[in-house]
C-alpha cells in the first residue's frame, strides 16, 4: 500500500484507486493559504468537508502533512505555521483520525504545541526526522512514532539517534520523491539492495529514473535499520515496522492480514 501525503487543499488525491490512500491537511511551508484565502475559517472548513468525504470514501487515513519546518521560512513566517499547525489540530479532533507530522528545526514550539493538544489526536507519526536524541526522546513521550528515511541517515550522529528509537515506535517511509540514501550518507554502508537506474529521458520499465526516490528503495531504509541497530533480522523487522504502520493508519490490515500481506510479497517471483 502507498500513502500519498497532502501538501495543501487542492492536492489531495481522493480519486486514488487499489490500495494507494492519502492525507488531508496543510504543510507548515504552505500554511500561508489559509490568510491569502481571504477567509481562513473557510478554508478550514473546506479541508473538514474534504477530509470527511475521504473517509466516506475509505481513501483519507490521517490529517497532514502539517507541522513546523523553521528550515524554510523563507516559504512561510513562523508566527503563522504555530498558528495553523495548532489550527489543524481540530481537523484530527473532528475526523478522530491519526496525524501525519513535520518538525524541522522547530523541535521546542512543535513539542510545546504537540503537548498543549495531546488529548485532541489519536496518535500519528513525526516522519522524515532529523532530530536530535533530545529530541527523539521528547516525542517518544507522546503517543506517536517517529519516522525514517534517507534524510534521517545522512550523519553518524544521525544513526547513533536512530539507534535510540524503539522498533515499537518507528515506521519507515522514503518521502518520494526525495530524501534518497546518497553515497555521501553515513547509513549508505549498510546498504545491501540497488536497482538499476537511468536518465528519465531514456527511461525504461525495469529501471529507476535516475535521481528520483522510488517506494521500491524503503528496503534501504529497512537495510540500514537493520544494520545499524544489529538486529540481524531483517524479517521480523519488515514485520514490526509494518504492523506499526497499520496500527496507526490501517488497523484493518492489522494482524493475520498484515502477516498475509508480507507473505505474499515473500512468495513473489
Amino acid at each position: 500500500m502507498f500513502l500519498i501525503v497532502g501538501f495543501y487543499l487542492f492536492e489531495t488525491f481522493l480519486s486514488v484507486a487499489g490500495r494507494l490512500f492519502c492525507t488531508v491537511g496543510v504543510h507548515p511551508t504552505r500554511c500561508k493559504e489559509f490568510e491569502e484565502s481571504g477567509d481562513p475559517e473557510k478554508h478550514f472548513q473546506a479541508l473538514l468537508s474534504l477530509a470527511k468525504e475521504g473517509i466516506e470514501k475509505g481513501k483519507v487515513v490521517a490529517i497532514g502533512e502539517c507541522g513546523l519546518d523553521y528550515d524554510r521560512l523563507h516559504f512561510c513566517p513562523s508566527e503563522i505555521q504555530r498558528k495553523y499547525f495548532e489550527k489543524q489540530f481540530e481537523l484530527a479532533y473532528a475526523t478522530k483520525l491519526p496525524m501525519f507530522l513535520h518538525m524541522r528545526e522547530a523541535a521546542a514550539d512543535f513539542c510545546a504545541i504537540v503537548e498543549r493538544n495531546k488529548d485532541r489526536f489519536t496518535g500519528g507519526v513525526t516522519h522524515s526526522f532529523t532530530g536530535s536524541a533530545e529530541d527523539r526522546d521528547k516525542l517518544l513521550t507522546f503517543n506517536m512514532y517517529i519516522g525514517i528515511n534517507g534524510c534521517s541517515l545522512k550523519t553518524a550522529e544521525n544513526l547513533d539517534v536512530v539507534r535510540g528509537i524503539p522498533i515499537e515506535r518507528m515506521m519507515i517511509e522514503t518521502d518520494s520523491p526525495y530524501c534518497e540514501i546518497k553515497n555521501a550518507h553515513a547509513g549508505i554502508s549498510f546498504v545491501k539492495s540497488t536497482w538499476p537506474s537511468k536518465k528519465k529521458e531514456k527511461y525504461d520499465q525495469d529501471s529507476l529514473v535516475k535521481g528520483r526516490n522510488e517506494p521500491c528503495l524503503v528496503r534501504q531504509v529497512l537495510e540500514v535499520v537493520d544494520g545499524c541497530k544489529g538486529i540481524n533480522d531483517i524479517d521480523q523487522l519488515s514485520r514490526t515496522l509494518y504492523h506499526n504502520t497499520c496500527r496507526v493508519f490501517f488497523p484493518q490490515d492489522l494482524d493475520s492480514a498484515a502477516d498475509a500481506l508480507l507473505a505474499g510479497r515473500r512468495n513473489t517471483p
